[in-house]
């Protein structure tokens, strides 16, 4: 595997790309169209296999000594629509993904895997639009009630991670009412809830989050090394990632992305915020312990070629 620093766990995003050549794999989905004419029965058949394929994934994870990966939030079609959306024990075979899911909750816990999840860009809790916020709100809970159903106690172990999701030109307004829709979300959702700094100069870095976001509501900042390089609050690297670090929880291992640029791998001179295929680094952990989330196309490929240090 890759050459790395022994108080830091390494993980993959979503896809193993070996098990996906073997057509194992969660993400399977369907458009609305097929859902009113199928029914929530083939949805349900969809999630099973999800599900099951999940476990597969583990096991090789286990078998490969990776013990931390994030979960595709594509497991559960339409779970959080507004319209089409369903409560799991209410599907044909609910009974079923609920036992899959506490089977799949109980291998983690019982081999120490870490499992989060990382919810998609539609989740804006700063948008000034309440449907755009109404439906955030739905998806994070979903995410949390997934975390619910594995038996997992909530907090940023298992974290459910965003962006603020844009600054609208006022980024104060924006910083205060992603604090402010933060607490419309449930206990559970708020004690997973995680925030990252941004790739682009006109939103997000580590400091604004630390000031406008943790002193206000207390959520941890998960730290983006590919993020920092391109809005970095006038921090170093080093600066940043322990000023996130700091807003960890007691006893908890901080988690940060680590990507690289597209652009550069490809003879590029300029960084560019694209994921790169692989991951090379090395990766600096400026002596301290945190779990490491690698944002890279070859998924789990790309951990064999890294160095941390």
């Amino acid at each position: 595997m890759c050459v790395y620093n022994p108080i830091t766990m390494l993980g993959y995003a979503c896809i193993n790309m070996e098990l996906r050549e073997q057509k194992v794999f969660t993400n399977r989905t369907l458009r609305k169209a097929t859902l009113l004419k199928e029914g929530y029965g083939y949805l349900s058949e969809l999630i099973i296999a999800n599900l099951t394929d999940l476990k597969t994934i583990l096991q090789w994870n286990e078998v490969n000594n990776l013990r931390f990966m994030r979960i595709s939030s594509e497991i559960f079609p339409f779970w959080s629509h507004p319209e089409l959306g369903y409560e799991l024990e209410d599907l044909p075979n609910g009974d079923v993904i609920i036992s899959l899911l506490a089977e799949i909750g109980a291998y983690a816990t019982a081999n120490n895997h870490r499992l989060t999840t990382h919810p998609g860009p539609f989740n804006v809790l700063a948008s000034p639009n309440p449907d755009v916020v109404h439906k955030a709100l739905l998806d994070l809970e979903c995410h949390s009630k997934m975390f619910d159903y594995m038996g997992f106690e909530p907090s940023v172990y298992n974290k459910i991670n965003i962006h603020v999701g844009g600054a609208y030109g006022e980024p104060d307004a924006a910083l205060a009412r992603f604090c402010s829709n933060f607490k419309l979300l449930s206990p559970n959702a708020q004690a997973r809830l995680t925030v990252e700094n941004d790739d682009r100069m006109n939103l997000f870095s580590t400091y604004d989050l630390y000031y406008g976001v943790y002193e206000k509501i207390g959520i941890p900042i998960v730290f983006d090394y590919h993020h920092h390089i391109f809005k970095t609050g006038e921090l170093s690297e080093q600066e940043a990632l322990e000023m996130a670090m700091a807003t960890w929880p007691k006893g908890i291992t901080p988690v940060v992305h680590y990507s690289e640029s597209k652009s550069l791998h490809e003879g590029g001179e300029v960084p560019t915020p694209a994921h790169s295929d692989l991951t090379y680094g090395p990766v600096n952990t400026y002596g301290n312990e945190i779990d490491i989330m690698v944002e890279a196309k070859h998924k789990e490929k790309a951990l064999v070629t890294l160095t941390v240090l």
